[in-house]
């Protein structure tokens, strides 16, 4: 008996790889089909966040932290910094989007040209 159960337990074992593998094929699958809408989502939160951010910081002159209470809901994947010297702020989503707002006297906060 012990034979028989040594092999039922390496086909138990090949059976769990092979759903696993499954189960990753189908994320990755459902990652793919979704990566065009993520993108724009992700572009359009960066670019958004980066000027409301540098509106928020170099024409109204409050701190960049304070301005990151100005984002939507659902945009807490986006991170600030800014660039004191250059008076920019860019907004970053991980791995995704990232897009940079730079105040212009006259202009206010300007977004840098897209390139998608």
């Amino acid at each position: 008996m012990a034979k028989s159960s040594a092999r039922t337990s390496g086909k138990s074992s090949s059976r769990g790889w092979l759903v696993l593998l499954a189960i990753l094929a189908m994320l990755l699958a459902t990652g793919w089909y979704f990566r065009q809408p993520a993108t724009g989502y992700a572009k359009t939160a960066t670019a958004y966040s980066a000027r409301v951010a540098c509106s928020c910081r170099f024409v109204a002159g409050r701190d960049l932290e304070d301005c990151g209470k100005d984002k939507l809901a659902g945009m807490k994947l986006v991170t600030l910094v800014e660039d004191v010297q250059a008076k920019s702020v860019t907004a970053r989503f991980p791995l995704i989007a990232d897009d940079t707002a730079t105040y212009r006297e006259g202009y206010g906060c300007v977004l840098e040209k897209w390139e998608g």
